[in-house]
């Protein structure tokens, strides 16, 4: 048995996409401990209960399918996607009560983070059970599930995320509409790749499918990206108006010319970044917040203006 070689295999892939998924985030990154807590929740938390619930409905069909070879295809074709993408979304629905759990992207990333995980401790288990094969046969099973089934478990839950984000501060029509269609999605994406690679004649297909649902992920990512870069201007552009912050920085912050020195003092520089971003999205919550929350914005509002404030005059006294 190839132990450590699959650990290696499973771990260090997932971890790499990992990284480039949350710095792909540029303008309002997650805490990279709470991204981590949603990998490890996927690696760990949901394949255990991932594991008694399809059991469980194995268990249950196994009187209705006698038939063994019917039986583990309809597990891994209907029960596998329907149970794991469950089991996948039951954090995020966690993490989206958390005051930084934003939007659409940071749904993207908490949601590919939980996939990832699920993708690293399912692939180690195929990884040692193809460990007593040839070695070619473990080399093809780990490009396999590497390119094509851990990257699925992402998207498939991304998606799911982005759904779920892009709610948050919408209308109760959204709220109540969105959630059951990005779950829905999510599990028809994880469905069509097991059905696919569960005939031969339909592999391909699932190769194909899976590129072109990499690609849609790409352009809803790219697409969140884009969102929280007009946000940011358009809820600093009465800051400036208002003199909080100089209105040459506003086509600066809301850019990758930010992370350039120059434009502002540099002992300064990323703790005000960090403040006009989130003095732009707080602003933004704001507007769709009531009751407690609405308390905790307008005050948070108040808070990074005033920071913002000192933390200039501070910069040009120096």
């Amino acid at each position: 048995m190839l132990y450590l070689e699959s650990a290696l295999a499973a771990i260090f892939p997932m971890l790499v996409y990992l990284i480039l998924i949350w710095r792909y985030d540029r303008y309002d990154r997650e805490p990279f401990w709470l991204v981590l807590q949603n990998y490890l929740w996927g690696g760990l938390g949901a394949i255990f209960f991932a594991i008694i619930g399809s059991s469980l409905v194995y268990y249950i069909l196994s009187f209705f399918i006698p038939n063994q070879v019917q039986l583990e295809r309809t597990e891994v074709i209907l029960v596998a996607p329907f149970v794991e993408e469950i089991t996948k979304g039951l954090f995020l629905l966690i993490v989206f009560r958390n005051k930084k759990f934003d939007n659409a992207t940071d749904g993207i990333v908490y949601g590919g983070a939980i996939g990832l995980g699920f993708g690293m401790t399912e692939n180690f288990l195929y990884f040692i059970a193809y460990g007593g094969a040839s070695f070619p046969a473990w080399i093809t099973i780990v490009t396999v599930r590497t390119l094509f089934s851990g990257i699925m478990h992402c998207a498939a839950t991304a998606i799911f995320g982005a759904f779920l984000g892009y709610s948050k501060f919408k209308n109760i029509f959204y709220k109540i509409i969105f959630p059951p269609i990005g779950i829905f999605i999510a599990m028809f994406i994880h469905f069509a790749w097991n059905y696919s690679v569960s005939f031969e004649s339909t592999t391909l297909i699932g190769f194909i499918f899976v590129f072109f649902t990499v690609i849609i992920f790409v352009i809803v990512f790219s697409v969140a990206i884009f969102s929280e870069k007009r946000i940011i201007y358009q809820e600093l552009l009465e800051e400036a108006m208002n003199g909080l912050i100089p209105a040459v920085h506003l086509d600066i912050l809301n850019s990758s010319k930010r992370n350039k020195s120059g434009w502002v003092d540099e002992s300064v520089r990323k703790l005000y970044i960090r403040a006009a971003t989130t003095l732009a999205f707080r602003k933004m919550e704001l507007k769709s917040s009531t009751g407690s929350s609405r308390r905790f914005y307008e005050k948070d509002v108040e808070y990074y203006r005033s920071f913002i404030q000192n933390l200039l005059a501070q910069s040009q006294m120096k």
